[in-house]
């Protein structure tokens, strides 16, 4: 995921609200969210270059999702796919707490990267740039390609629309995806510094990036509930050019 916009637990209704868009090459191969057939438990999209996932969710409320942190001038070609964090954290038996503390011996090894993680009633962040396990409370929090709720123009906007739709009483994860879509470019004045040209960092600007050859692949919108029913919902875009395939499903978290 390049952009992550969610409120956890301040909702009357909803414990968790999410909202993701996944940034990524166009000619990389990838398989829409389902529930995987090696493991039924877990819904999530899937990298067919590197095997891992960029998000997902399991039947007993595993959680988590993943965004790169952009930083150019310190990218290693040999690091391994941080899809397969996500995806060894959800397929694992270990605590958040534990899986993190066993990554920090190995953190180098990675291009930069920052976690979501954990059950749902007791999630986390992680990061190659702070490595101090967060635990979140209650709130609206943002994550793009820096560190947790950093303001960039993409991150700002989306909250600032996501808190307007938790005063309705019902959340549509339609209207998540909607939130999403917004193409936009930053004012150059607002622009992060991340190492990128000026004419990149402007193309990255908008929270639905599009470009000839990179762009937003996917939109995913995750209702949860406090009574454990969950609503999992993924738009795929195919090239940038306007086709897209809508997935949509329900289950309820057992324990």
């Amino acid at each position: 995921m390049c952009l992550i916009v969610f409120a956890y637990n301040i909702h009357p209704k909803y414990k968790l609200i999410f909202a993701a868009n996944r940034d990524e090459f166009y000619h990389r191969p990838t398989e829409q969210a389902n529930f995987w057939k090696d493991h039924p438990e877990l819904l999530a999209g899937k990298d067919l270059q590197a095997g891992g996932t960029w998000m997902g969710i399991t039947k007993n409320s595993k959680f988590a999702a993943i965004t790169n942190y952009r930083d150019l001038r310190n990218i290693k070609d040999d690091a391994p796919s941080r899809g397969l964090l996500t995806l060894n954290f959800l397929l694992g038996d270990q605590s958040a707490e534990e899986y993190c503390n066993s990554l920090k011996n190995n953190l180098t090894n990675y291009n930069g990267f920052n976690l979501i993680l954990g059950e749902i009633d007791n999630l986390f962040y992680f990061s190659t740039h702070k490595e101090q396990l967060q635990k979140l409370k209650p709130g609206i929090y943002g994550l793009s390609n820096a560190t947790l709720n950093v303001p960039w123009p993409k991150v700002e906007k989306c909250k600032e629309v996501l808190g307007k739709i938790l005063e309705q009483d019902e959340i549509h994860p339609w209207e998540l995806i909607s939130l999403l879509s917004d193409t936009l470019t930053a004012k150059d004045d607002k622009l992060p510094d991340t190492g990128v040209e000026p004419e990149l960092e402007r193309t990255l600007s908008p929270v639905f990036i599009q470009s000839p050859d990179y762009g937003t692949r996917c939109s995913t919108a995750l209702l949860i509930d406090n009574k454990n029913n969950v609503r999992f919902v993924e738009k795929t875009f195919f090239n940038g050019q306007g086709t897209f395939s809508n997935k949509d499903y329900n289950f309820v978290i057992s324990r």
